[in-house]
């Protein structure tokens, strides 16, 4: 089962990430790569056309997935799984301290 998450960057659609059966894909947005400001997501993954890939959920991805008392309130209140990491950053990421945040697929962005 393919998942995908809108990655922004400051508000702005900044790419895709991807979880399939072969592991993980992130890639920028067209539109994204093309603006004057475009600044990358982190420094690991620099502004490219081609897509990033890992077996496992990419480092930088993972660290924004919080810890202690608000991860205990998603696996409590919102009844996910602690060890889907793909389900924690979609649900837990929307509004992160740093720039980057993390919206599923079909939830629209109303920044």
């Amino acid at each position: 089962m393919d998942r995908q998450a809108k990655i922004f960057y400051e508000d702005k659609l900044a790419g895709y990430l991807s979880e399939t059966d072969n592991g993980y894909s992130f890639h920028y947005d067209t539109v994204y790569l093309q603006a004057d400001q475009a600044k990358p997501i982190s420094l690991t993954m620099p502004l490219a056309k081609d897509a990033f890939r890992s077996k496992v959920l990419f480092p930088f991805f993972d660290g924004l997935i919080p810890e202690g008392w608000l991860l205990d309130i998603g696996e409590k209140y919102w009844k996910l799984n602690p060890r889907d990491r793909f389900e924690l950053l979609i649900n837990l990421c929307r509004d992160t301290i740093g720039a980057v945040s993390v919206h599923p697929m079909e939830a629209e962005h109303n920044g």
